[in-house]
């Protein structure tokens, strides 16, 4: 069973616009299932008082009973400055899946539609992920993953479902005009010689 699969299953909500609010009794989280199946934003239940806050980032139980059934093998953090674009990045043989969130500063964060099968290949979803909002973005296996800086310094923390390979590596062109993804107008845009050679969705490699 697929991470995410059993979500309609398991949770209930009201939809609105392009977006499905959901509230799990169970976990005190929030759950948005987004337009792209699968693709979902998690809000922690944030504990806050004079001294801060705290909340639980990940606990195994909980993330299942909202619908996360996975199995995360590696954790990454990388820290980058204003206007850097990272992406978009996916495995093709070994497809990762990714819960992802700010701990410092802003990102404005995509994830693309790959599988060919799904209704909504070659679609994106864009969500400003800080350090203030706590929110989380699961991508599932099958997505292209990306984000931009918007603050002077953010810190990106995620955890993945497969080891990463270089070898397995492609890049989906960030600006691909077929994506229409409405990136920040930011000025200078900093990316790797990697990411400017990306590829566009007509010429990639998708999935099923």
């Amino acid at each position: 069973m697929g991470c995410g699969e059993t979500l309609a299953g398991r949770l209930s909500g009201v939809c609105f616009g392009k977006m499905c609010q959901i509230r799990d009794c169970k976990t005190s989280m929030n759950v948005i299932a987004t337009e792209l199946p699968g693709l979902m934003i998690i809000e922690p239940n944030v504990f806050g008082d004079a001294r801060g806050f705290f909340f639980e980032s990940y606990q195994r139980d909980r993330y299942r009973d909202a619908g996360l059934e996975c199995e995360f093998v590696q954790d990454n953090y990388s820290r980058s400055c204003r206007g850097t674009l990272r992406g978009l990045h996916y495995q093709i043989t070994s497809p990762q899946g990714k819960l992802v969130q700010v701990t410092r500063g802003e990102v404005y964060d995509v994830a693309v539609d790959l599988r060919r099968s799904s209704p909504t290949f070659g679609r994106s979803v864009g969500v400003i992920l800080n350090e203030t909002n706590h929110r989380q973005l699961y991508v599932p296996p099958g997505f292209a993953h990306g984000f931009c800086v918007t603050s002077d310094i953010a810190d990106f923390a995620y955890k993945c479902t497969q080891f990463y390979n270089p070898a397995d590596e492609r890049t989906l062109l960030w600006s691909d005009p077929a994506l229409a993804i409405s990136w920040p107008d930011l000025e200078p845009r900093i990316l790797s010689a990697k990411d400017e050679r990306g590829v566009p969705l007509c010429d990639a490699e998708t999935y099923p």
